[in-house]
């Protein structure tokens, strides 16, 4: 073959059907010739081609393809057209125009902080995460121009700039300034931009991410939503900017040309993990105390807290999502809170969390918005809509950590609610309705109310986050700073050795790596419940339905039940379990046990009471029924039927249930919740 530079369009296509024809698989077919048939029966307009055969076939047409792909894919379209027709004259001719030549497999894709001007007008493969698509538009291929004398003239269109024609086509019409489109006899095809960005996990620190928008055409649109991960083919293209009119400036957009979508549909727990890393892996299961090594390899540097270890290990580990046949799904995902007083390392431990899950996220809710957690509809200076994902559905498969859960405003947190339970994130806007997985884990963290956890108050009056979102966590732990000499000393002489020796200082069973890929094999598991376990996990749940002594009190709910299913199926994977064992299950229910004892206790009782999370303890519900019993009678002794507030508290204390700001709180409750209404002044009236 001649040198790579004095190949001409001609030898590159015949080059190409040749090629297409003859190239055989290891298994002797001709590989491209069935692909070629099957395109017909398929009704598809892409031909997707493995650049490996290629680079097999001729090193330097690969070469040349990379160098120069404008010019050398178009030859590939005219080749593959003709491969086509030789097999189908009829549906060749009807997609003429659209027959598209995908190569996908480059080798070495290029990070996406790579695309410097060395790649410009290349083609390259990138890995990268969909954070934003565009609403799908038309966009002309071939454009009709009529002169004034009525002549057409069909001109490609190679630009996003409409090209008119120079003259009329027309060789009797001297035409070349008055051309009119006509929108109707010209050529149009689907197109889209999507905007990828650098995978979190891939992200350098204290780096911003890289991103770039990508034009998809034809088949490729609609073929990636946000939270997608990708890999992708295309052409690097410059896009001139222009600063006042039409004046074009010095510095220009980088863009993409996709050319191929590969979408990353395996999850996390599908990633390579080598025979040497896989046997390691199955040597620490086999040990006695394998549960508490792991336990002990999360988080490190932080002493102590083996509860909450814990309870992130079985999160990142998880339970299998299960669909059932009516397309319902069944959440696999365990979401943990943790509520503790300031200095107790729980902004450490949701970082090390999201660094060690195969696929986490990182935020804080401080300066998080419901758009910035869920996803949002942008416009762009273009005017075209955007939808732009959030983190949870960034998160998808995977870890969403937000800390400074107390602080988000409420109507931003409140955006959670089908994310924690439907694990989907619904939109609606600008045009623009749309569904998005957001199959993700939930670990957030929250200070509380009063700077310090207030152990004669409820967990709801010691956090700011209302009951529906509080019933959608699995477990929520309450992590206290309680001043005791021993347990202090041993922490603050950790502490200071790590700071002396500037490492941790105690053994980790199970080093970072080696745990992160524990886990990525732990959640190829799909353990089944044994009867011992079912019925341990059956036993527990109807103790906890009964243990009400009043028929007021409110019951724990199978949300629950569900949740011990998935902790007791996590532990069964962390151990490579097939069964789901009684143990797995008695170390589900113990979790779930600490966690009532802790925060589940109606401290006016001293009694396990469910209405705690609901924030109608049963306490809390006989004030409350006191109260409307005493503004009922004071109402009726009235003459004009009103009730005056400060009246009202004093009775409300008078009464022995109640201090003065008890009073003054479900009195203030009672307003709030539109069950009294002011009148005039002081005095207020029962809504009827």
């Amino acid at each position: 073959m001649n040198d790579l530079a004095e190949q001409t369009h001609a030898n590159v296509e015949d080059l190409f059907e040749t090629f297409l024809k003859n190239f055989k698989s290891k298994t002797g077919k001709l590989k491209y010739r069935s692909i070629i048939s099957n395109m017909i029966s398929d009704n598809s307009e892409s031909l997707l081609i493995n650049f490996k055969d290629i680079l097999q076939y001729d090193d330097q047409l690969s070469r040349q393809l990379i160098d120069d792909p404008d010019s050398i894919l178009l030859d590939f379209n005219k080749a593959a057209f003709n491969a086509l027709y030789s097999e189908n004259p009829e549906y060749a001719d009807a997609i003429r125009d659209t027959l598209q030549v995908r190569i996908h497999s480059l080798l070495d894709p290029v990070p996406l902080r790579n695309i410097t001007t060395d790649v410009l007008h290349k083609l390259i493969a990138v890995k990268g995460m969909v954070v934003r698509t565009s609403e799908l538009k038309p966009r002309v291929l071939v454009a009709c121009f009529v002169c004034k004398h009525g002549h057409p003239t069909y001109e490609p269109q190679s630009t996003f700039t409409l090209t008119k024609p120079l003259t009329c086509s027309d060789s009797d019409c001297s035409e070349s300034r008055i051309f009119d489109f006509d929108e109707t006899r010209s050529k149009f095809q689907d197109f889209q931009v999507i905007r990828i960005q650098e995978s979190p996990e891939e992200l350098p620190a204290g780096q911003l991410p890289q991103s770039f928008d990508v034009n998809l055409s034809a088949d490729l649109v609609n073929r990636a939503r946000p939270g997608d991960r990708l890999i992708l083919t295309g052409i690097v293209k410059t896009e001139a900017q222009y600063s006042r009119g039409t004046e074009k400036l010095t510095i220009f957009r980088t863009s993409i040309n996709g050319n191929h979508i590969d979408i990353e549909s395996k999850g996390p727990e599908e990633i390579d993990v080598s025979p040497e890393e896989e046997e390691q892996i199955k040597e620490i299961a086999k040990t006695d105390n394998a549960y508490e090594l792991l336990i002990n390899s999360i988080a490190p540097a932080v002493y102590g807290l083996d509860t909450p270890k814990e309870a992130i290990l079985l999160m990142l580990i998880g339970s299998p999502t299960k669909l059932l046949k009516d397309n319902t799904s069944l959440r696999g995902d365990i979401n943990v809170l943790f509520v503790g007083d300031p200095g107790t390392a729980k902004s450490e431990l949701l970082k090390y969390a999201s660094r060690l899950a195969p696929r986490g996220l990182y935020a804080s809710g401080k300066g998080s918005t419901a758009a910035g957690l869920t996803a949002a509809v942008i416009r762009e200076r273009s005017g075209t809509m955007m939808l732009e994902a959030g983190t949870v559905v960034l998160a998808d498969k995977g870890l969403a950590c937000i800390d400074e859960f107390d602080k988000m405003r409420t109507e931003d947190r409140s955006a959670l609610h089908e994310a924690m339970e439907q694990q989907t994130v619904s939109i609606a806007k600008g045009g623009i309705i749309a569904t998005l997985n957001a199959r993700t884990a939930i670990l957030a963290a929250s200070n509380p109310q009063f700077g310090k956890y207030d152990h004669s108050r409820n967990i709801l009056d010691n956090i700011n986050i209302p009951p529906p979102l509080l019933t959608r966590f699995d477990l929520v732990f309450a992590i206290h700073d309680t001043p005791e000499r021993t347990k202090d000393t041993r922490l603050a002489e950790y502490i200071l050795n790590i700071h002396k020796k500037g490492e941790i200082t105690r053994s980790v069973p199970v080093d970072f790596d080696l745990l992160k890929k524990y886990i990525i094999y732990a959640k190829r598991m799909e353990p089944q419940l044994s009867k011992e376990a079912e019925q341990k996990i059956l036993e527990y749940y109807l103790k906890m339905r009964q243990s009400g002594t009043s028929d007021e009190q409110i019951p724990v709910t199978p949300r629950s039940l569900e949740g011990l299913i998935r902790l007791a199926s996590a532990r069964a994977r962390s151990l490579f379990h097939e069964i789901i064992t009684e143990e797995d299950a008695m170390r589900g229910i113990s979790l779930v046990q600490r966690m009532f004892e802790t925060v589940g206790i109606d401290v006016a009782t001293g009694k396990f009471d469910y209405g705690v999370f609901e924030g109608k303890a049963l306490s809390e519900r006989s004030k409350t029924m006191t109260a409307h019993d005493k503004f009922n009678e004071m109402e009726k002794n009235s003459k004009e039927g009103l009730v005056n507030s400060e009246e009202f508290i004093k009775e409300l204390v008078n009464t022995g249930k109640f201090n003065t700001s008890e009073a003054e709180k479900i009195f203030k409750s009672l307003e709030e919740s539109g069950q009294i209404y002011n009148v005039k002044g002081n005095f207020y009236r029962k809504v009827r």
